[in-house]
């Protein structure tokens, strides 16, 4: 069985290409992962990431201890 993947257009109306984002729209857009040690709490590394990215929201699911 064969994949065969096409070109498509892109509606504006719903996003656009990734290629063409801007730095700021891949980070505002981005899943980032941690390997968090034991230490800092989840809290605090949801913090340093909304500070590091200069991002309002952040946050983590599953748990992280």
């Amino acid at each position: 069985m064969w994949l065969i993947k096409g070109e498509e257009e892109t509606n504006p109306n719903y996003g656009k290409n990734p290629e063409e984002r801007s730095t700021e729209e891949a980070i505002k857009n981005s899943i980032i992962i941690i390997d968090k040690h034991s230490g800092p709490t989840s809290h605090q590394i949801s913090y340093w990431v909304k500070e590091l990215f200069q991002v309002k929201k952040a946050g983590h699911c599953g748990t992280l201890e």
